[in-house]
């Protein structure tokens, strides 16, 4: 199919599977994980838009571009990145979601003990949160500091790194943190219910996509339209200071030009670095490229340091973003 045949397809129409994918083969790796900690309790998995776990649900929600490299390729295209695409990172967010699962079929947030130290579960949820990039309060498992967004995913992020890493490699790596009681507790906690029944054993399922009528277009209208929005502007002065509009630099490639062909180094780096979307940074690009084309600015430094210059300038651009308290709640 072309692309624009596929985008007029509903997803319901999709008639994707799990089997025989790598995300399914990851999922079953994780579930091996469970076994050997001594934990009975497997989470149901279903396709959907996106990657969530749902309150009340012990499972979780796999999107539907990892259930066929045709669809992954679109992902790409539509959004320039695959969340969860690569081995290392769909490893990381199963055992996040995993960890939703786990804490809603056995009720731990229930827990006196959880509540003191993760916090209320019953705190809203945000839409946009203010992560401190300095905290030793927390574990670091997925980028952007993500499980200072609740209490909720405090636990998730905890439980993933207690599950990936033996407890000799964590006290090691969290000794003198805060975090460290933290994962002890989970370590409490996992030994406790393994073996148990979970006390939630239904195998609901939410917006499975056998149920979402709307296209694909629809779906990367109303999916590119949240990750571009609310964000700074560049200020001339930072632009200025890689390039030029002065005379003696009217032979050198156009500022344009240069932002357009170093975009796709330049993007995952800083995506890496700050767990921001790429398709979020891509339209602070393109804001910076229209803006270079206004002032007519070449470049005006050597090509290798325009380059870090460029990485820098998008990395703290996106930091001052985070600190703003604007960064996207989204797992």
């Amino acid at each position: 199919m072309s692309d624009d045949r596929l985008l007029d397809l509903r997803l319901r129409d999709l008639r994707v599977s799990l089997d025989r994918t790598h995300v399914a083969r990851r999922i079953r790796r994780v579930r091996g994980e469970l076994r050997r900690r001594g934990l009975t309790f497997q989470p149901h998995v279903w396709i959907s838009t996106e990657w969530f776990s749902p309150d009340g649900v012990p499972g979780f929600a796999v999107p539907f571009y990892l259930a066929h490299p045709r669809l992954t390729k679109l992902e790409q295209k539509m959004m320039l990145q695959v969340e969860g695409g690569s081995e290392r990172e769909g490893l990381k967010i199963i055992r996040h979601e995993v960890g939703h699962a786990v804490c809603t079929a056995y009720r731990l947030y229930y827990r006196k003990q959880w509540r003191r130290i993760f916090g209320p579960y019953s705190k809203p949820y945000p839409t946009h949160y203010k992560p401190d990039p300095f905290s030793h309060n927390f574990v670091l498992h997925f980028n952007a500091w993500y499980g200072q967004a609740h209490p909720a995913e405090d636990f998730a992020e905890t439980f993933a790194v207690w599950l990936r890493w033996a407890p000799v490699v964590w006290r090691k790596q969290y000794k003198g943190w805060p975090a460290l009681r933290k994962l002890e507790y989970v370590d409490e906690l996992m030994r406790e219910v393994a073996g148990v029944r979970p006390a939630v054993r239904h195998r609901r399922v939410v917006e499975p996509i056998s149920q979402i009528s709307i296209t694909l277009r629809d779906h990367y209208r109303r999916k590119r339209r949240r990750y571009a929005e609310d964000w700074p502007d560049f200020y001339d002065r930072d632009l200025r200071r890689i390039f030029s509009d002065e005379p003696r630099y009217r032979r050198h490639e156009s500022a344009a030009s240069f932002l357009r062909r170093v975009s796709p180094l330049v993007r995952p780096i800083v995506a890496d670095w700050t767990g921001t979307h790429q398709y979020t940074i891509d339209q602070v690009l393109l804001d910076m490229i229209d803006r270079c084309r206004e002032l007519k600015l070449r470049l005006a430094v050597a090509q290798r340091e325009a380059e870090s210059q460029v990485t820098l300038m998008l990395t703290v651009q996106t930091l001052n973003f985070l600190h703003e308290g604007r960064h996207h709640f989204a797992i």
